[in-house]
């Protein structure tokens, strides 16, 4: 029988299809939709720093200012169910999704800083999440801020969170680094436990009537596959850390691609926001199907198989390639 069992960030998932953290999950029901599915794990829809700070000011405001409206004021405390915002309710809604579901939770952390809000990450745990998503997802605009000190911030942060939990952390990353392989190794050595490449940065648009600038939601293709398929293939056996792909998947075969790259899961959400739920078992069953025609007994067997360390030509990741596919262009008739 064919084994679809793989492990990731010391958890064994029944399959490597994971739920990628999207709006998909920020009901119960669809995330319940997505465990009935036959998804591996699931990773929840993200909290963002400037939502912890934010409720964080909002509280120190109507605290300061009941207890200065007047004297029987010096016990006042705000109504938590009109001012209760996203990092309460997130967590709340985080322990109904782990209790609901038969597979790991993993809760998702977005952020860039040090500093209080790092604490989420060890509520996340008490509240049931089986590991914990780091999102780096920052934009430098500051022509003053420079790579090395953007990099040892995010290696700080890293190295924070780590010490706040006991659970597995992952490290979502852009794929915009000079030395990507150097920062991965950087990030595993301050701690995380898996990288998940990539992130996808969503870019604004120009409206030209109203002269605004307007956020720009677009799906992923499985054209957007290649570029982490690259990176896990050279960084797979290189650094200590599990690696998730993400960014692309929409097939069985970008799965299988996946693995033979050397990534553990491949993690998806625009195929299913497409297509619905029941893409999950068509694309396993797919999968089994290629495996068995192809005399795979495992997922594990196939894992890191493509590999830059484990292919004939390892020039074929790297600058060679680039030089052989300009010359294998031929002009138009």
């Amino acid at each position: 029988m064919t084994d679809l069992t793989t492990r990731y960030l010391g958890l064994t998932l029944k399959n490597p299809i994971v739920a990628a953290a999207s709006p998909l999950t920020k009901k119960l029901e669809t995330a319940v939709k997505l465990d009935e599915a036959g998804v591996g794990a699931i990773v929840m829809y993200s909290l963002f720093e400037e939502q912890i700070i934010q409720e964080s000011l909002e509280l120190d405001h109507y605290l300061n200012r009941g207890s200065d409206s007047f004297a029987e004021a010096q016990t006042y405390l705000p109504d938590t169910g009109m001012y209760a915002m996203g990092p309460g309710k997130y967590l709340d809604h985080l322990t109904a999704v782990k209790k609901s579901v038969s597979v790991p939770v993993i809760g998702s952390l977005n952020g860039v800083s040090t500093g209080g809000w790092t604490r989420y990450a060890r509520y996340m745990q008490e509240a049931g999440a089986d590991a914990i998503e780091l999102n780096l997802y920052y934009l430098s605009t500051d022509p003053e801020l420079t790579g090395q000190e953007l990099e040892n911030a995010q290696v700080e942060l890293v190295a924070d969170i780590k010490a706040s939990v006991s659970i597995p952390v992952a490290v979502k990353l852009s794929p915009f680094a000079t030395s990507l392989p150097n920062f991965a190794k950087r990030l595993t050595e301050s701690g995380a436990d898996g990288l998940v490449l990539f992130n996808r940065f969503y870019q604004p648009d120009f409206d030209l009537d109203n002269l605004e600038i307007v956020p720009s939601l677009v799906l992923s293709t499985s054209d957007e596959l290649r570029l982490p398929l690259r990176w896990v293939s050279i960084l797979y056996g290189r650094i200590q850390a599990d690696l998730a792909l993400t960014s692309g998947v929409h097939t069985a075969s970008d799965v299988l691609k996946s693995m033979m790259a050397g990534a553990q899961v491949t993690m998806l959400a625009s195929e299913i926001l497409k297509n619905g739920y029941a893409r999950v078992p068509d694309m396993l069953a797919t999968m089994t199907s290629w495996m068995e025609a192809h005399e795979y007994e495992s997922i594990q067997q196939m894992q890191g198989s493509m590999s830059q360390k484990a292919v004939r030509e390892p020039a074929a990741f790297e600058r060679a390639n680039y030089m052989r596919v300009l010359g294998s262009f031929r002009d138009l008739p």
